[in-house]
């Protein structure tokens, strides 16, 4: 078996230290895009009953939706 040097040694976890490190900023990276999709098909499909109780002169439904929507928009800024 072949020992490995100490500067070896250092460098090798330095590496796996950093690839740690990348993989924890992707994996956050990764989970910030899929909230974002989440919160637009949310958004869409509210504004999309918004729209259908306003064909249908629905005010109880729009009113309500609209409340989850603008509840929607304070939680997450936009």
């Amino acid at each position: 078996m072949k020992d490995k040097s100490y500067s070896n040694l250092m460098k090798s976890g330095a590496m796996n230290r950093m690839n740690e490190k990348e993989a924890f900023v992707q994996n956050l990276y990764i989970e910030m895009i899929l909230g974002e999709i989440q919160l637009r098909a949310e958004k869409e499909k509210l504004q999309k009953r918004i729209d259908t109780a306003i064909d249908q002169r629905n005010k109880e439904s729009f009113m309500q939706l609209s409340k989850q929507l603008n509840e929607l928009n304070k939680r997450f800024g936009s």
